[in-house]
């Protein structure tokens, strides 16, 4: 099998489309078409079926691309370790993160990082923590940065950054002009937003709630994002109150928009880890921007 075939169905299965895929991997769709004909005859299988105006994998087809997939990640760690023995740093770093660090942490590292690495590019992809985990130990992502820890043994965990999560009202919450400290038992009256299942910050307040002897349904729960941005506006249009990171909330309470409210015994200061699978060793330039976050964490707590 040729790789640049196992390229193009690759890129195929990826894209669920011929078109698609051939402006990707810059060919014509018969070029393409014939590459996946010429694969298929010489496996003697089906690997793709057409389903209206997608393509989607036959079985066969998702056990080819889980192995195809995964000689092309040789490939490129290949001319990435031969670049890195001649001095040189190129290549894709495959990164995925929680929505804060994702959000206010990682950016504005991974552009320090490119500006000394101009020939590494980036692939940034923010989920929930469990799903960004799963995607490290599938080997889809090389590393993770996320906002809560269970046990799972196939990850290796390192803690790098700290944040804040604080309770938040609108400004004209009768909270917001209150210098008095809220009770556990004033929030569980109040309409609260949560974060989705899965999330760091989720985790960290159920686990807060526990400590304190109350469960997450003993909150009053009005709504479920799966966005930090948009829990912030749901709180803002008086909806309700939640528990956010102190990190998304710095515009907002310069501006008024939004209140931190202290609370009684909360005290959240949450950890975000590192994560690799286990007994898997990282490309070059994943190594490198590795020990650049490392450096950089370091740094954050000397200060």
């Amino acid at each position: 099998m040729e790789i640049r075939k196992l390229e193009v169905f690759c890129k195929v299965v990826e894209l669920k489309s011929f078109t698609r895929a051939a402006q990707a991997v810059f060919l014509t769709q018969p070029t393409v078409t014939s590459h996946i004909r010429n694969l298929e005859h010489e496996l003697n299988q089906k690997l793709l079926d057409r389903l209206g105006h997608e393509v989607e994998p036959t079985p066969v087809g998702r056990v080819l691309y889980k192995y195809a997939d995964r000689i092309l990640k040789m490939q490129m760690e290949a001319v990435e370790a031969v670049e890195q023995y001649s001095g040189n740093l190129i290549g894709r770093i495959m990164i995925g993160s929680g929505t804060i660090p994702g959000t206010y942490i990682l950016p504005k590292m991974i552009g320090s990082f490119n500006r000394n690495h101009p020939a590494i590019k980036t692939t940034l992809t923010i989920n929930s923590s469990r799903i960004i985990a799963d995607k490290v130990l599938q080997r889809e992502l090389e590393l993770g940065v996320i906002g809560a820890r269970w046990k799972e043994n196939s990850l290796h965990w390192i803690s790098i950054f700290t944040d804040k999560l604080v309770l938040t009202v609108h400004s004209k919450h009768p909270w917001a002009q209150q210098k008095q400290e809220i009770s556990l038992k004033d929030i569980i009256t109040q309409p609260f937003i949560f974060r989705e299942p899965g999330s760091g910050t989720r985790k960290v307040i159920a686990q807060f709630l526990e400590s304190k002897g109350y469960k997450e349904t003993d909150l009053h729960e009005v709504a479920e994002i799966g966005s930090t941005v948009a829990v912030k506006e749901l709180v803002k249009s008086g909806a309700g109150i939640s528990i956010i990171p102190e990190r998304a909330l710095v515009d907002d309470i310069k501006s008024g928009r939004l209140v931190a409210v202290h609370v009684e015994g909360l005290k959240l200061q949450r950890p975000f880890y590192l994560i690799q699978r286990k007994n898997r060793e990282l490309s070059p330039v994943a190594g490198t921007f590795k020990e650049y976050l490392l450096t950089q964490a370091a740094k954050v707590k000397k200060i």
